[in-house]
C-alpha cells in the first residue's frame, strides 16, 4: 500500500497469514507499558466551577429519579409498579446494544453514556410529565379534548427535554464527539432511557393495575402482555427513531466550524423530531375520532417504516463511513514517517482490525493483544484530532496548544504499544519505514530502499525510522525529529 492509496480489497482475508522473510533474532522482551486501557484525550483540569457544574447536574438527576419514583409509586402502587419495571425493562439491553454497536470503532466513556440515560429515563421524564399533565389540565378547563396534549404538547417538551442532555455534552466536551455516529449514540440513549420509564407507566397503569382492578390479577397480567407486543415488540422503535434526528443535527454541529451551521443543524434537526411525534401521536388521534382502523395501519407502514428502515440504513452506511476516517486522515502521518502504509490499512474496518489483533497475538500473545487494542484506540482518536484540525475546529491559540500536546500524548502512547509487537514476527521482513519507502535487508546481508506495495500483507512488518514533529502543525518549540516541519504534506491549518 502506498502512502496515499487505500488498501485493496480482501485485505483482511490475508493480514494474519504473512509471507516468509527473513528470520529475526529474538528481541529482548520490552518494557511492559500500561495496555488496561485504551488511551483517551487528556482531561481537563476540574477546577470548582466544573466541580459545581458537576455536582449540579448529579443532584438535578437524582432529584429528578426521586420524584419520578414517588410519582410512579403514588400513581401505580407497589405491585404495578414492580411488574411495570419488570416488563418495561426487558427491551432496553437490546436497544442499548444496538446504539453501542454503532459505536465500535470510537466508544465513547461510559460515564457519558450513563449520563444520557439517565437524564432521559429521569430529568426528561419529569420535567415532559409535569409539563404535559400542566397542559391536560388547561385544555381540560377550556372544555377541549385530552387528546391534543398529545398532539400539540408532548412531541415539543419530550424531543427538547430528551436532547438537552447530549447538548450539554455538546457544549462542554465538544472534543469527545466524533461526528453523527455520536450524535446518534448519545440521542439514542436518551430515548431509550426515556422510553423505559414511559412504559413503565404505560404497563404499570394501564395494563395492570387496571385490568387487575376490574376482573382480577390474570386479567392484569394479559393486559401487560398484550401492551408490550404493541407498544414495546412493534413500536419500541419510536422514540429512538424520533431523538434521532436530532442527534443528525448535534453530529453535523459538532464536527463544523462553521457558527451558522453549529447554530442551525441542531433547531433543524430538533424540529424534524418534534414534527415526525407530533404526526405519530396524531395517527392514534385520528382513528381514535374518526374510528378508521386504516388510519394508524397507512401512517404506520407509509410513514414510520420508511422513516425507520431509512434511518438505519443511514446509520450503518455512516457506521462504515466514519470507520474510514484513519484511511482517509493518517497518510499525513505515513509520509511523514510516523506510521507506516500497513498500519493505516490495518485500521480502516473493524474486520482488518480484528485480523490486526489476530496478528498480534499470534506474534506476542495475550499481551500483544491487549497492546494492539490500546493501539487502535489511539489511532482512531489521532484521526480524530486530526479531522478536527483540519476542519479548523480550533480557532483559539489555546485550543491549538491543547490539540498539539493532545496530539503528543497519542503518538507516544502508540509508539509504547507498538513496542510490544514490532519486530517480533519472525515472519516479516526486517527494515525500517522512513516516510517515502522501506529500507530492507536481504537474506545475502544486502540492504536497499524498496518501494511500498500496492497492497501490505502484514499490520506493522518493520520499525519506523526517527520521527518528525507531529502533523497537526502545532507542536511546540523543541520537539524532536530529524526532519523539519517543512517536510509536511501542505494543506493541514
Amino acid at each position: 500500500m502506498r502512502p496515499d492509496q487505500p488498501a485493496a480489497d480482501g485485505y483482511a482475508d490475508r493480514m494474519a497469514d504473512t509471507p516468509p522473510g527473513t528470520p529475526l533474532p529474538s528481541p529482548p522482551a520490552p518494557a511492559a507499558p500500561s495496555v488496561g486501557g485504551a488511551p483517551r484525550m487528556p482531561l481537563r483540569r476540574l477546577g470548582w466551577r466544573r466541580f459545581l457544574a458537576l455536582a449540579g447536574v448529579v443532584l438535578l438527576i437524582a432529584a429528578c429519579a426521586v420524584f419520578m419514583v414517588f410519582r410512579l409509586g403514588e400513581s401505580l402502587g407497589a405491585q404495578a409498579l414492580l411488574i411495570g419495571v419488570a416488563a418495561a425493562i426487558l427491551p432496553v439491553p437490546v436497544l442499548v446494544a444496538c446504539f453501542l454497536w454503532l459505536d465500535r470503532y470510537e466508544p465513547e466513556p461510559l460515564k457519558y453514556l450513563i449520563f444520557c440515560f439517565a437524564w432521559g429515563a429521569f430529568v426528561s421524564t419529569a420535567a415532559s410529565l409535569t409539563v404535559n399533565e400542566f397542559a391536560a389540565n388547561r385544555f381540560a378547563a377550556w372544555g377541549l379534548p385530552d387528546a391534543l396534549t398529545g398532539v400539540l404538547v408532548a412531541p415539543f417538551i419530550e424531543e427538547l427535554t430528551k436532547a438537552l442532555g447530549p447538548i450539554l455534552l455538546l457544549v462542554f466536551r465538544r472534543r469527545e464527539w466524533s461526528g453523527i455516529t455520536d450524535g446518534l449514540v448519545y440521542c439514542g440513549l436518551s430515548a431509550v432511557g426515556f422510553a423505559m420509564v414511559e412504559n413503565i407507566l404505560y404497563l404499570g397503569r394501564l395494563g395492570y393495575a387496571s385490568g387487575a382492578d376490574r376482573y382480577g390479577p390474570v386479567t392484569g397480567v394479559n393486559q401487560v402482555i398484550s401492551i408490550f407486543i404493541l407498544r414495546i415488540l412493534l413500536f419500541g422503535f419510536a422514540h429512538p427513531l424520533f431523538t434521532s434526528m436530532t442527534g443528525v443535527g448535534l453530529g453535523i454541529a459538532a464536527r463544523t466550524a462553521d457558527r451558522r451551521v453549529r447554530v442551525l443543524a441542531p433547531i433543524a434537526g430538533l424540529l424534524l423530531a418534534m414534527m415526525l411525534h407530533g404526526t405519530w401521536n396524531l395517527l392514534p388521534t385520528l382513528t381514535q375520532a374518526t374510528g378508521e382502523a386504516l388510519i394508524m395501519l397507512y401512517g404506520f407502514l407509509g410513514l414510520m417504516v420508511p422513516v425507520f428502515f431509512g434511518m438505519v440504513g443511514f446509520a450503518v452506511w455512516l457506521r462504515a463511513w466514519e470507520g474510514r476516517l484513519t484511511e482517509r486522515t493518517l497518510p499525513d502521518y505515513v509520509r511523514a514517517g510516523w506510521l507506516s502504509p500497513p498500519e493505516v490499512a490495518a485500521l480502516s474496518s473493524l474486520g482488518r482490525r480484528h485480523a490486526a489483533r489476530s496478528w498480534a497475538r499470534r506474534v506476542a500473545g495475550d499481551a500483544g493483544v491487549r497492546a494492539m487494542r490500546g493501539y487502535q484506540s489511539a489511532a482512531t482518536r489521532l484521526a480524530l484530532l486530526r479531522d478536527g484540525s483540519l476542519r479548523g475546529l480550533d480557532r483559539k491559540p489555546a485550543d491549538q496548544e491543547r490539540t498539539a500536546r493532545e496530539e503528543r500524548e497519542l503518538l507516544d502512547a502508540m509508539n509504547a504499544y507498538r513496542s510490544f509487537f514490532v519486530g517480533r514476527d519472525p515472519q516479516a521482513p526486517t527494515g525500517v519505514w522512513d516516510g517515502s519507502r522501506y529500507h530492507l535487508r536481504f537474506p545475502d546481508g544486502t540492504q536497499r530502499p524498496v518501494e511500498a506495495p500496492d497492497d501490505p500483507v502484514v499490520p506493522i512488518p518493520v520499525v519506523l525510522a526517527p520521527a518528525p514533529p507531529p502533523a497537526v502543525g502545532y507542536a511546540p518549540p523543541g520537539w524532536p525529529g530529524p526532519r523539519s516541519a517543512a517536510s509536511w504534506p501542505t494543506g493541514h491549518p
